[in-house]
């Protein structure tokens, strides 16, 4: 089966109680193009990986802040530009909490967008990596420290 197949599976036939929660509370994108000549790959990511990543956005946010907190802060020593290598550089050299993002992501997954997952996980997993980078760099300023208030 292509990932395309199984996605399609996935929202179109009698899906258990999870998958057709999971489908139902991701958000819509109209912007998300998809047609026949789309590769699977874009497929996967325009109907599942973009959805979820949304979804998820704030979890995101968090764990990076998190990230950063358990990194001493340096984060916050640094003028812009290299606040955006920091994103990039942490989430692609720091495998443990790569891992942890794409667990945050992938834990989203109905069963059949699974199978389809694993099938090309390799490149699926860089095209979600970098989305999760440009969201967070288009999303900076949510990354700022917070202010105790007294």
């Amino acid at each position: 089966m292509t990932v395309r197949s199984l996605c399609t599976f996935s929202k179109t036939s009698d899906m258990d109680t999870r998958s057709s929660h999971l489908v139902k509370i991701r958000p819509v994108l109209q912007k998300a193009k998809v047609d026949s000549d789309t590769s699977n790959g874009e497929y996967f990511q325009n109907v599942t990986l973009r959805p979820i990543i949304k979804f998820q956005n704030l979890l995101l946010i968090e764990a990076f802040k998190n990230y950063i907190r358990k990194h001493k802060n340096k984060y916050y020593e640094l003028p812009l530009e290299k606040r955006l290598e920091y994103i990039e550089k942490s989430i692609q050299k720091d495998i443990k909490f790569r891992n942890s993002l794409k667990g945050m992501i992938i834990g989203q997954f109905t069963l059949e967008e699974y199978r389809a997952y694993i099938e090309e996980s390799s490149a699926l997993n860089k095209r979600m990596m970098n989305m999760v980078i440009n969201r967070l760099k288009d999303q900076i300023q949510l990354l700022e420290q917070d202010e105790l208030v007294y």
